[in-house]
């Protein structure tokens, strides 16, 4: 990728875990990176990837248009955009409190309404873009032991669609990563049992199908949950 075609994506909760793996995978490919968390932790993976960090909170409106700003400030467009977030709250379904639900709904839903917001007209103006979200395999089979993931990555499952119904025409290409147990985590055995595979998934691995889908190669895939999960999911 030369410096003409070289393509910049922005990257949220970049400093560890699957977003640190998306943010490495981009940058073996050659995407100029802008990267925020709330870690200070960001500015050494920065350095690391030769990108530019942000502290800011995913759930705070204003860190993401700071974001989102800062990329056009720096490189005048925002090709891609990996939207990558923090874990909802566990408990009892019906013991879960309402600002535990509205904590997930900010968490896990609303990082990609407000973004997209925000990128759409970018893309349209520039002639197109791509965005990631991260989301869960309960979002296809949902989980009492992640009742607010199940039920709010569903719900994102649902804008992602509308939004590819509403800007498609407009440039706009955006789906879903839905993991299953991958190694940013400890290996519980029960888990990994559970998989076909008989193992948790490589975050690298993750890291490089998000990267495939920012790609030009992933031109025609919008609107998809594509789940990364060894094949945990049975559903059809």
């Amino acid at each position: 990728m030369t410096e003409h075609t070289k393509k910049i994506a922005i990257v949220t909760a970049a400093s560890s875990g699957l977003g640190l793996a998306a943010a490495r995978a981009l940058a073996a490919t050659g995407w100029t990176l802008v990267l925020m968390s709330r870690s200070q932790e960001i500015e050494r993976v920065a350095d690391e990837l030769g990108a530019t960090a942000i502290r800011g909170d995913i759930t705070d409106p204003a860190a993401l248009k700071q974001l989102a700003q800062t990329a056009l400030d720096l490189h005048g467009r925002i090709d891609g955009a990996i939207i990558n977030t923090g874990h909802a709250a566990k408990g009892e379904l019906l013991e879960i409190s309402d600002e535990d639900w509205h904590g997930a709904l900010d968490i896990v839903l609303m990082p990609t309404v407000r973004l997209s917001r925000l990128l759409v007209p970018v893309f349209r103006a520039q002639g197109g873009g791509a965005i990631v979200s991260m989301s869960s395999f309960a979002a296809k089979q949902p989980d009492l032991v992640y009742p607010l993931s199940s039920a709010f990555r569903a719900s994102l499952t649902s804008f992602m669609k509308l939004c590819v119904d509403r800007h498609a025409n407009e440039g706009l290409r955006i789906n879903a990563v839905l993991p299953g147990f991958m190694d940013n985590y400890p290996v519980q055995e029960a888990n990994a049992k559970k998989v076909p595979t008989g193992r948790y998934g490589k975050v690298q691995e993750l890291g490089e199908t998000i990267a495939f889908l920012l790609s030009d190669s992933a031109g025609y895939i919008n609107g998809q949950s594509i789940l990364v999960d060894g094949g945990l999911v049975r559903s059809i």
